[in-house]
């Protein structure tokens, strides 16, 4: 189908306003709606958080608040409306009770609840639906969304920071940030996108993480599952991870009764056995369909450099942000190669500057969004 330019002008404003729920609405996906009449933009609708309005019902509350007609109007969706009741009623019937009189929608929803059965209702109703405007732009937004629903895994993003020469740590100091205050509100605000946190155990004995989102104020953040990658059930019982009320899964390959008994005891924490690879280490593929099941698309690696391997060589990373500080260290740790990273066959992006931090970016598609992280 030919799109006129006010079309795609239309859905990429709807593009725009959808991303304004990014960290806040997952495991649903990103949507924008706009309502237009007399070829003028009359209210805007996104879907803000997770059980809130989905983006239809905002648009059309944001117009009736401000007096706005919607009668004969068009709404211009990034995704099919539902035609199911969830945590809120069918928007297809909001559509309808609005007296919208034609639906262009980006993108076809793959969720089998959904899949083409809003469009059908529409129809029934006999409301002018077009679809597939701007539908690559919608996809890039709603990836990890498309992703789990064809291939039930999350979406893999490693990422890392290292001094200026490519290492990760110095065995000479304790363990201590070197990364800017931009640098850290960045890795905040990625962590908000997330489903879940993984590390391996080294990570977690050297740095003892927190692993939750901070610098960040907005009620409706998340918090990530946390996942410390464990085969050996060597994580120390006095970590943070296992001491607060968050929860965290433990992924274990081999067994450690005393240790089990011990980790079953503590609050919060799950323990999750995944079968071992032919080198003895975690399946990663084994573990992703795990977290497949459990709903998470968006899966964040924090480290290290063994967990970073592991994924790498099983070629299950996605997305790579390198954070690279201008310090140097005396007694370095190695990171990954760039030999390792360019084998993936990644796109290299532009680098983007956090203060004097670099971020090195490299995907496998196409970017989520501009402003990502």
């Amino acid at each position: 189908m030919d799109w006129s330019e006010r079309d795609i002008v239309f859905m990429q404003r709807a593009i725009e306003v959808a991303e304004r729920g990014r960290g806040k609405v997952h495991p649903n996906p990103l949507v924008g709606c706009i309502l237009v009449k007399d070829g003028e933009i009359i209210s805007e609708g996104w879907h803000d958080h997770l059980g809130g309005l989905h983006a239809e019902q905002m648009a059309i509350a944001n117009a009736e608040k401000k007096g706005k007609i919607t009668n004969g109007s068009i709404a211009y969706i990034t995704l099919e409306p539902c035609n199911h009741f969830g945590r809120t009623p069918p928007c297809t019937e909001a559509l309808l009770w609005a007296g919208i009189n034609e639906v262009v929608i980006a993108h076809i929803d793959p969720n089998p609840t959904v899949k083409g059965g809003g469009i059908k209702a529409l129809k029934d109703a006999k409301i002018d639906v077009r679809l597939g405007c701007c539908e690559s732009e919608a996809a890039i937004q709603m990836q990890s969304f498309l992703n789990w629903c064809n291939k039930k895994i999350p979406l893999v993003t490693l990422k890392m920071a290292t001094d200026c020469d490519g290492y990760i740590d110095d065995k000479s100091k304790e363990s201590q940030r070197f990364s800017s205050e931009a640098t850290l509100d960045a890795v905040h605000k990625l962590r908000s996108y997330s489903d879940g946190i993984l590390v391996g155990v080294n990570t977690v004995i050297r740095d003892n993480p927190l692993l939750n989102v901070r610098r960040i104020n907005n009620e409706h953040i998340k918090h990530p599952l946390r996942i410390v990658m464990d085969g050996n059930l060597r994580i120390p019982l006095g970590s943070k991870l296992l001491n607060d009320e968050m929860p965290t899964l433990v992924v274990y390959s081999n067994e450690n009764k005393e240790k089990i008994q011990q980790l079953k005891r503590k609050n919060k924490v799950e323990l999750l056995k995944i079968k071992k690879s032919e080198d003895g280490k975690i399946e990663p593929i084994e573990l992703l369909k795990e977290l497949g099941e459990r709903g998470l698309q968006e899966l964040l690696i924090e480290g290290g450099t063994n967990t970073a391997r592991h994924f790498l060589e099983s070629n299950l990373i996605d997305r790579i942000l390198m954070f690279r500080s201008p310090i140097s260290f005396k007694d370095p740790v190695k990171g990954l190669t760039g030999q390792e990273i360019v084998g993936l066959g990644l796109e290299r992006l532009t680098d983007l500057y956090y203060e004097d931090d670099c971020l090195e970016r490299w995907c496998r598609n196409s970017w989520p969004a501009e402003k990502w992280p």
